[in-house]
C-alpha cells in the first residue's frame, strides 16, 4: 500500500497530466529534492521557489488569476503565519469582484506534531484556517482520502488548503490508490527517487485512475451506538484505536473522520450524535479558539435535546510552542490515553 507522501504524490502528477494543473512549486519542492517529505519528486511541473513564503502565496494568486492552475507549497505551516493577509486576499476575491474573479489555486502544507519538529516545526493551521472565509479546507488521515481530497482540490474553481498531517506522511493505508501496483516494493521503485546522484533519475509513474472524494463530506469509520468521537489528521487514529479498545470493555463508539474542516459534514455530525447522544471532538490545535469549539457550539444549539452528556474537547494546551524533548511534546498534544481516557468517561457519563 503507498503512505500517504507517496499518494500526494500520485494525485499531483494525476492532477498535472488530466486536470490543467501548470506549477507544483515552494521551497526545494523541484529537483532534486522534491520536497522535504518527498511529495514531490519527479513532477514534471514542480520548480523551486526562493525562501519566501509571501512571494509563494503572492505567485500563486497571480498564477491563478491569469488562467492558470498552481499547487503551491508552504514547507511548514509554522511559516505560512506571515501570509494571512495574503490568504484573506485569496478567499475574498471571488465574492468581492461579484464572482467576475476565480482564483483556482491550491496551497498545501504540512501541519502538527509527531515528528519532533520543536518549536518551529510542530504547529498546527486548522484553527487559524478556518477563520478565512473563501477557502475550502481539508486534511486526509489516510492516503487513499490525501489522493481523492487532493484530486478534488485540483479540481476546484477557488482555493482549497490542504493540510497534510507529517505524522502520517510516511504511514501506509488499509486500501490501494486506484492504478497502484499490488507491490509496494514495485510502487517505491517506480516512483520514489534513489539516494545519492539523481540527475538522471526519471519515474515510471503506474497508470493512476480518476478518484475524487468530494470536499464536505466525512465517512463513518466506525459505527457505534454510545458515544461518537470525531476527529481528523493526526489524532483521527488515535480515536480509532481508542474505539477498539473500549469495545472490549464493552462500550460502543462511533467514529467519524470529519476529511473535510469546511465545508464539513454536519448533516452526519447531526445524524451521528442524534443516535449515540454523547460527543468527544478532537483534534491537536491549541484549545483557545479551537475548531473544535465551533462544533461544540453548534451542537449545544442545534442538538440540544438530543445530549445525554455535554459536548467534550480534547486538543492541544494553549501553549505558544511545542518542546522537542519526548515529554514536552507529549504533554502539549493530544495522545492516545488523552483519548481513551475521554472517551471511557464520557460513555460512562448520565444524565
Amino acid at each position: 500500500m503507498a503512505n500517504m507522501a507517496q499518494a500526494i504524490r500520485m494525485a499531483l502528477h494525476y492532477a498535472e497530466e488530466n486536470l490543467g494543473v501548470t506549477d507544483i512549486f515552494g521551497e526545494d519542492v523541484g529537483a532534486p529534492l522534491g520536497g522535504v517529505f518527498t511529495c514531490t519528486q519527479g513532477l514534471k511541473t514542480a520548480w523551486n521557489s526562493p525562501l519566501d513564503e509571501r512571494g509563494i502565496i503572492g505567485t500563486a494568486m497571480g498564477l491563478a488569476m491569469a488562467g492558470n492552475r498552481p499547487v503551491a507549497e508552504i514547507q511548514f505551516c509554522d511559516y505560512i503565519y506571515n501570509t494571512i493577509d495574503l490568504l484573506k486576499l485569496v478567499g475574498n476575491t471571488h465574492w468581492s469582484t461579484n464572482g467576475d474573479w476565480a482564483v483556482p489555486m491550491v496551497v498545501r502544507t504540512p501541519v502538527g506534531s509527531g515528528i519532533r519538529g520543536s518549536l518551529y516545526h510542530s504547529h498546527s493551521f486548522d484553527a487559524t484556517m478556518t477563520h478565512i472565509p473563501g477557502w475550502k479546507v481539508v486534511m486526509p488521515s489516510t492516503p487513499l482520502d490525501a489522493y481523492g481530497l487532493l484530486i478534488s482540490a485540483c479540481q476546484d474553481p477557488n482555493p482549497v488548503m490542504f493540510l497534510e498531517p507529517k505524522a502520517l506522511l510516511r504511514v501506509k493505508g488499509d486500501e490501494r490508490i486506484p492504478g497502484e501496483p499490488d507491490d509496494d516494493r514495485a510502487l517505491s521503485k517506480m516512483i520514489d527517487a534513489p539516494l545519492g546522484d539523481r540527475s538522471q533519475w526519471k519515474p515510471q509513474w503506474p497508470t493512476l485512475e480518476a478518484f475524487a472524494i468530494p470536499i464536505g463530506k466525512g465517512k463513518v469509520v466506525r459505527e457505534g451506538t454510545q458515544a461518537t468521537v470525531i476527529s481528523y489528521g493526526r489524532t483521527m487514529p488515535l480515536c480509532t484505536k481508542a474505539a477498539v479498545q473500549l469495545a472490549e470493555e464493552g462500550l460502543s463508539v462511533e467514529v467519524i473522520d470529519l476529511r473535510s474542516l469546511w465545508p464539513y459534514d454536519w448533516e452526519l455530525i447531526k445524524a451521528s450524535v442524534q443516535k449515540t447522544g454523547r460527543v468527544l471532538f478532537v483534534n491537536e490545535d491549541t484549545e483557545v479558539t479551537n475548531f473544535g469549539e465551533h462544533l461544540v457550539r453548534r451542537t449545544v444549539e442545534e442538538l440540544f435535546y438530543s445530549l445525554l452528556a455535554p459536548p467534550r474537547l480534547v486538543a492541544g494546551k494553549f501553549i505558544p510552542g511545542i518542546g522537542l524533548a519526548d515529554a514536552l511534546e507529549m504533554a502539549s498534544v493530544p495522545q492516545q490515553n488523552d483519548v481513551t481516557t475521554a472517551l471511557r468517561n464520557l460513555c460512562h457519563e448520565q444524565p
